[in-house]
Formats: C-alpha cells, sequence, structure tokens
C-alpha cells in the first residue's frame, strides 16, 4: 500500500515537471473556485439574516398590513405583556422653499425600535450615536442624502403634506432598514402623532401599517398563534423565520444567476477534465504496458495512477476552494453594502462542497480513462494496437455522465433551473456534435475538387477525416467554449441594449399619486400656465380580488409564489370608456360606453389566475362587493412609462368607491421647477421622479452584476481553457503525422499549409456552431426569460467564424511551430 502511494506521489511530481496535469488541474481549480465562491458568499449571507433577524424586525415579530392595524391587535400583545409599537411606510415629497424630493417615509411610535437601533447626527459629518428617543412631535430626522438634495441642516424647515417640520438631527443608520423599492428612496422620520395633521394619508393611499411586537420567547410564540388564528386579507406575520423576504428574494435571484454562473463553468471544466484525461490517457498507455512487462499486477498498475489522480484531484481541489474563499472576500464588500451590515465569517461547508465536486469530476472524466491504463496488455510493447473502449470503461463514462447530472441539479438547487440547464447542456452537444460531423464529412468529399486538388490543403482536410472522432469532439468542445465566450459578451451587450432602447425618448419621466378628485383643475390649469402638455389624469381604486365565478380566492390554493402575493395584495382599478393609449385588445371586445358592468383584465394576470372573456370576477373595495364579467383582455407595453392598470371597469361601475387620481407626464431636462412649483400648490402631492428611482434602482443593481460577472469570469475561463484543451487533444497525432508527411519528402511549405487548412476549418466550424448557438440562445432567454424582443443579430456569428478561424490557426500554429523546426527522425522518436 504505501509503496503504491510513493510510486503515486514520483509519477505525479513527474507528470507535473512534464506538464501533463496543468491543463487538468486548471479546470479543476476554475471549477471548484466558482462554486465556492458561491458557496461562501450565500453562506454568509444567510448567517448574517439570520444573526440580526430579530433587529432586521424591529422586535421579535412584525405584522404587516396594507391599511391600519385594528387596535385589538396592540391591546392583546400589551394584555400579555409584550411591548408594542406602531410604524408606517409610505412615500411621499418633502419640499423647502428652493426644492423638492421624493423620500421614503417613516413614522413612529414613542418606544420605536424594540429591538436593534437607530443612529442619529447633528448633521452630516458628524458623530453619531444611538438615538434614544423618537422624534419628537413637530421634529423630523432626515438622511444624508436628504440634507444635500434639500440643502437644509439642522434646525431648518421642511415641509411634508400640510405641516411644516424643524429638522432634528441626521439618520444614520437603521437597524430595520429593508433592501426593496422603499428603502432605495432618501429617508425622513417623523412621530405618529403628526400624522393626520400632514393629510399624506387618505382614502386609496398606498402605505405599510406595521406593528412591532417583543418580549419574552413563550409570550412571542402565544402572542404568534393568537395574531394568525385572528389575521385578515393583506395581513401578514413576520418572525425571525422569514425575516426581511425582500433581501432573501433579491438574493435569491442573485444566487441563481450565481449558481447559472458556476453550473456553466463547472459544465465546461468537465468537458475540459475529459479532454485532457483523454490526452494523458493515450501519452501513458506505453509507461503502463512496460511496467506490466516488469512485472507490475493490473491492479497494482491501476492503484497506482488511480492513487496520482486522487492526491492530485484533492490538492487541486483544496487550492480551487481556497481561490474561492479569496474571492468571495472581496465580492462580499458589494453585498455588504447593499445589506448595510457585517457580514460574519462563512462555515467550511462549501468548501467540503467543492472538494466533492473536484472529486466528482475525476471520478466521471478521469477513472473512465484510468481504467484503460490499468488494462492495458503487454504486448503492447511490441504492437500498439489498444481497444477504443472495454465495457468497462462504457460503463464508467456512463457513471460520470450520471455524476455530472446529479452535480447540475445539485449546485442549480432548483430543479427547473437544473433540468432547463442539463436538457440544454444535452441538446447543445448533441447538436454540436452532428453538425461538426456533417460539415467534416462535407469538407472530407471536397478536398479533392477545385483549388483544395494540390498542395497542403488536400493533406490537411483529409487529416480531419482519419480523426474523424478526434476531429467531430474537437470541434463540438470549441464550438461549447466560444459559444459561451459569446454570449458572456455580444449576446450579453445586445439583450441590454435591447432592454434599454425599449422606453422611448419622450417617455414620462415623472408619476403624480394622492392626486384627490376637486385638484383636477387645478391641476390642469397649472400645466396649462406653465406652458407644459396637459396629461390625462386617470381615478384610481384600491380593491382586492375576492371570487372568480363566485369561488373565494384563496392564496393558499396557489403553488407559485408571485400567484400568492397577487391574491393576498389590494390591485389599483381604473374605469373609463376610452381605450387607453399603449393599450390593444387581443380577446374580447373593449366596453367603451357600455351600460353594463363589465371588466377590462391585463393580458399577464389574466394568465397568471387563468382568467378568460367570460369569467365573473369579485373585488371588495371599502367593504362593499362589486362583481362584474371580464368582456376584454388587454395587452399593455408596460415599458411605455404611462399609468397602467390590471382591471379597467365600464362606466357606472366604480364611479361611486372612494377614489384618488394619477398621472404621468415627460419633464424637460431644463423644467425642473416646475415639479417645486407643483408641489407648493399641492403639498399633499407625490410625485415620482422615475429616473431617479430607476437611477437608485441601477445602483444596487450594477452592485450586483459586478458580482455576477465575476462570478461568469470563472466560466469565462473555464470556456478559454476548454479552447485550449480542444486543440491540445489531438497534438500527438498531429506531431506524428507531420513527422510521417515530411519523412516522406512534403516541403514545409506544403505541411504549413495543410496544418493551416486542418485549423482553419476545425475552426471555422466551430465558429459557426458557436455564433449561431449563442444567437438562438438569445434569443431564447430573451423571449422566454426576459419577455423583450429581440433579433438575433449577424454579429455573433461574424464574430464566431472570425474568433474561430482565427483564433484556432493561431492558438494551433503556436502550438505547432516547434513541430516544424523538429527534424521528422527526432519527433518519430519521441513518440516511440
Amino acid at each position: 500500500m504505501m509503496r503504491n502511494l510513493r510510486l503515486a506521489l514520483r509519477m505525479m511530481v513527474r507528470d507535473l515537471r512534464a506538464g501533463e496535469l496543468h491543463l487538468l488541474g486548471l479546470a479543476i481549480v476554475i471549477a471548484v473556485a466558482s462554486l465556492t465562491s458561491v458557496g461562501f458568499l450565500a453562506d454568509r449571507v444567510g448567517r448574517a439574516l439570520d444573526r440580526e433577524a430579530n433587529q432586521l424586525l424591529g422586535g421579535d415579530l412584525l405584522l404587516r398590513a396594507d391599511r391600519p392595524w385594528p387596535e385589538a391587535f396592540g391591546d392583546e400583545a400589551r394584555a400579555r405583556g409584550l411591548q408594542a409599537a406602531k410604524t408606517v411606510l409610505f412615500t411621499s415629497m418633502a419640499s423647502t422653499a428652493d426644492a423638492t424630493a421624493l423620500g421614503g417615509i417613516k413614522v413612529v411610535e414613542d418606544g420605536y425600535p424594540l429591538r436593534g437601533a437607530v443612529r442619529i447626527a447633528p448633521g452630516p459629518n458628524q458623530p453619531d450615536a444611538a438615538a434614544a428617543r423618537a422624534p419628537a412631535p413637530g421634529e423630523v430626522w432626515l438622511d444624508e442624502r436628504l440634507f444635500a438634495e434639500l440643502g437644509v441642516s439642522s434646525g431648518d424647515t421642511v415641509g411634508l403634506g400640510e405641516l411644516e417640520f424643524r429638522v432634528g438631527a441626521m439618520v444614520s443608520f437603521e437597524s430595520d432598514r429593508g433592501a426593496n423599492f422603499f428603502s432605495l428612496l432618501p429617508r425622513a422620520i417623523f412621530n405618529l402623532k403628526d400624522l393626520d395633521a400632514t393629510g399624506l394619508i387618505a382614502e386609496g393611499s398606498r402605505a405599510t401599517w406595521r406593528l412591532h411586537v417583543a418580549g419574552t420567547p413563550q409570550a412571542v410564540e402565544a402572542y404568534e398563534q393568537w395574531a394568525r388564528a385572528n389575521l385578515g386579507r393583506g395581513q401578514r406575520v413576520e418572525t425571525v423565520d422569514n425575516a426581511r423576504p425582500e433581501v432573501r428574494a433579491a438574493l435569491d435571484q442573485a444566487q441563481r444567476f450565481l449558481r447559472l454562473a458556476a453550473l456553466l463553468a463547472v459544465i465546461l471544466a468537465a468537458v475540459a477534465v475529459g479532454l485532457s484525461a483523454r490526452r494523458f490517457m493515450a501519452r501513458h498507455l506505453d509507461g503502463c504496458a512496460v511496467m506490466r512487462v516488469l512485472g507490475a499486477r493490473q491492479a497494482q498498475v491501476l492503484a497506482i495512477v488511480v492513487g496520482e489522480f486522487l492526491i492530485f484531484g484533492l490538492a487541486a481541489a483544496v487550492a480551487g476552494s481556497a481561490l474561492g474563499w479569496t474571492v468571495q472576500w472581496g465580492l462580499a464588500g458589494g453585498l455588504r453594502e447593499i445589506l448595510a451590515t457585517e457580514l460574519p465569517a462563512p462555515s467550511l461547508l462549501p468548501l467540503a462542497h467543492g472538494v466533492v465536486v473536484g472529486m466528482a469530476l475525476l471520478a466521471g472524466f478521469v477513472l473512465p480513462q484510468l481504467l484503460r491504463l490499468g488494462g492495458v496488455s503487454t504486448l503492447r510493447v511490441l504492437r500498439r494496437e489498444f481497444a477504443f473502449a472495454e465495457p468497462v470503461s462504457g460503463s464508467a463514462w456512463a457513471l460520470g455522465l450520471a455524476a455530472l447530472l446529479v452535480l447540475i441539479f445539485w449546485i442549480a438547487a432548483d430543479a427547473r433551473l437544473g433540468a432547463m440547464v442539463a436538457a440544454g447542456f444535452a441538446v447543445a452537444l448533441g447538436v454540436f456534435l452532428l453538425a461538426a460531423w456533417g460539415v467534416l464529412k462535407l469538407a472530407g468529399r471536397l478536398k479533392g475538387q477545385g483549388s483544395l486538388r494540390g498542395g497542403g490543403w488536400r493533406y490537411g482536410i483529409a487529416a480531419l477525416g482519419r480523426r474523424m472522432g478526434s476531429s467531430v469532439i474537437q470541434a463540438a468542445a470549441l464550438g461549447l467554449g466560444m459559444t459561451a465566450l459569446l454570449v458572456l459578451t455580444l449576446v450579453r451587450a445586445d439583450l441590454l441594449d435591447n432592454w434599454r432602447q425599449m422606453a422611448p425618448p419622450e417617455a414620462p419621466n415623472r408619476f403624480v399619486i394622492n392626486i384627490q378628485p376637486d385638484q383636477r383643475a387645478g391641476i390642469t390649469a397649472l400645466f396649462a400656465a406653465q406652458g407644459l402638455p396637459v396629461p390625462a389624469i386617470q381615478p384610481m381604486i384600491r380593491g382586492r380580488m375576492v371570487a372568480i365565478d363566485g369561488k373565494p380566492v384563496d392564496p393558499a390554493s396557489y403553488a407559485d409564489e408571485r400567484t400568492k402575493r397577487l391574491a393576498e395584495r389590494e390591485f389599483n382599478l381604473s374605469y373609463g370608456a376610452d381605450l387607453p393609449a399603449g393599450n390593444r385588445v387581443e380577446a374580447g371586445r373593449w366596453h367603451a360606453g357600455a351600460a353594463a358592468p363589465q371588466f377590462s383584465v391585463e393580458a399577464g394576470l389574466a394568465k397568471t389566475f387563468g382568467l378568460a372573456v367570460g369569467n365573473r370576477v369579485s373585488f371588495e373595495i371599502g367593504g362593499r362587493r362589486v362583481e362584474a364579467p371580464i368582456t376584454s383582455v388587454r395587452k399593455l407595453d408596460w415599458d411605455s412609462m404611462r399609468v397602467n392598470f390590471f382591471f379597467i371597469a365600464s362606466p357606472g361601475v366604480l364611479e361611486d368607491f372612494p377614489a384618488t387620481l394619477i398621472t404621468s407626464f415627460h419633464l424637460p431636462p431644463a423644467r425642473h421647477d416646475f415639479t417645486t412649483k407643483l408641489v407648493a400648490d399641492f403639498p399633499n402631492l407625490t410625485v415620482i421622479d422615475t429616473a431617479a428611482v430607476i437611477a437608485q434602482v441601477q445602483s444596487m443593481t450594477d452592485k450586483l452584476i459586478v458580482i455576477v460577472q465575476f462570478v461568469f469570469g470563472f466560466a469565462v475561463l473555464a470556456g478559454l481553457v476548454v479552447l485550449y484543451a480542444a486543440l491540445q487533444s489531438t497534438h500527438d497525432e498531429r506531431d506524428y503525422e507531420l513527422a510521417m508527411l515530411r519523412t516522406l519528402g512534403a516541403r514545409n511549405r506544403q505541411v504549413r499549409q495543410a496544418l493551416f487548412a486542418e485549423f482553419l476549418v476545425l475552426g471555422g466550424v466551430a465558429g459557426v456552431l458557436a455564433g449561431v448557438g449563442a444567437s438562438a440562445i438569445g434569443w431564447v432567454l430573451a423571449e422566454q426569460v426576459f419577455r423583450m424582443p429581440y433579433v438575433p443579430a449577424l454579429a455573433p456569428v461574424l464574430v464566431g467564424v472570425l474568433l474561430g478561424a482565427g483564433g484556432v490557426v493561431a492558438g494551433g500554429w503556436l502550438g505547432t511551430r516547434a513541430l516544424l523546426r523538429r527534424p521528422p527522425l527526432a519527433s518519430l522518436r519521441a513518440l516511440g
């Protein structure tokens, strides 16, 4: 045993010095580093959320609703000896005499927060400290961005709705601040006692009402059970187990992209490992045969080569895990800014996962070749015949593919994503292999015709035909590697450009909400007086869909999480006789001025809930019900930035219900003063600058994109390794053929032509496959994932051909130029 281990170590050192294991080790390191960096990052984020769950809730339990909580919930908590505090979240405009800004308003009760802390400072760039109290009545705390946007200092006056507040402090930290749209806005905090006097919350206003509860674990658990039994529609309970669902949802989405990048890197690395192992086996057949002749048993030869790769694979996997550990520290910086909290050190579990992946790649793609080495015959010393694939090797390959499938599903951590990736890889590999075989067969038939009849061109194309199996594998592997590179560069850029161009230049960039019906005429007159086009001002009623064809809508009956959330929330409803701009009817007929009650539904929502023309839907609005049939299904242009509604009723259906008005308009860059004038005349209005909001969202998204792109960088490296491994996989056969050609009298010019023809055809085939494959993948992503129009460009195909032909010719030439300078006899001796 120890003797075999020593021999395995000596063989590993010798092969490392000879460069036999470099490519194999690089592929394993890349795959493991890609996976472990994602694993370490996810582990740290999960541990941070678990560690700070109570602070993230602002208590031990959080009750959240879209309407004020009945007093009974707070009274019950206090009766059980628990602390309770209310907060309200909504958006509104903050203003001074010279400036306005959209803010995320948090209204708090005395005693908030029950867990965690709010830190305040006298002003920007001054030391902060934990706040010992909530803002006093008439006082507002602003964060640093609002200080800058409004140009105020502590002690100045800021208007919120109908009240003027004194700026009391700058908010530097909130432990329960989320990572959703609302939290991206600059923050203003004032006391709950001032809320009614501001006039900011009216019937139909969108706000989140929260009740924070804290106390002993037993009392909190008992209260939670009571609260859940008494919850109504639009009310839910959050605990330490589901704290910060918006953070977890956003990070889950990011982790899907990260896992996709890791999957791509692992799959490409598996291809590179298989190609490298194939070449390693071919170069070591003679050495293993000599060992057999010198008395080594078949089992001993197998034990030595397997031992060598176990040691090497373990070392490569540990090195990849160490690289992943190092990378995640840099990536964690971006997430630390997004989460606004320090991330704890990761556990060692991702390290174990990385080692398992590394060893699985060896078992699946190296073991089949090693089994062939162990079964080499002693006769090979005299004769070179060797079976292409023994039954046990075929079984091992099947086991390797099964291991890769298990890895795909394990890394994906999502059955649908795993199935899509596995099916996509299988289809792409099959199509690439079939297409490469067909093109190479065609090239073989054409090699003796026209300009290909003479010189070295014929020899080069004939060489591809003689090694048809190897050539097909090479072309498919090169195609897969280049497809990954094109998808990650050109196609991704095309998709982003298409997304940016979907919104027209004159699209509305301001939304105005909370308009009261008696303000319509005044707002219309202000637009006209300022020389701006008067926008359409539309009614908006908040209502919850409670029944479909008389059957109650039960969120628990839907499996899809998004559908569940939609079933629980209130929809923005509207009414009118005219079909809004950007809407088109794709089923049924628009109700126009029909007297009978009717609804028109948006196509996406109809698909989500299975609605169609003829279904009757019931809504609950302010405790009253309204029911009408669906008579049309509308397709909306959501990217137009206009005001859109899921449901629009015919005239006479919703007019008696409480409503606010909403509008959107395009404000030229030189007319920013209009917003200040509008809010000054109508303080209750909320003007949302969509350009600023999108910029804030983009800022956070860019940080996540950098993280995702960095991990995708491993996939790019894996693709480059596949390209190199594919070129190297037939290096020895090419060396032997060149030596024979030169021995038989071929001139250097003919040999160069043969090499050029071989590399050009191989690279061209792979480039065309990669270009077409990348364009197809881009189209599928655009249509099925991003839901946007996309016309595949010719650029990926052209770049694929140029990259394939030029890259393979250049890489192949660099790898074989030494062969042309070496005497033919030296090559034949080196190859045995």
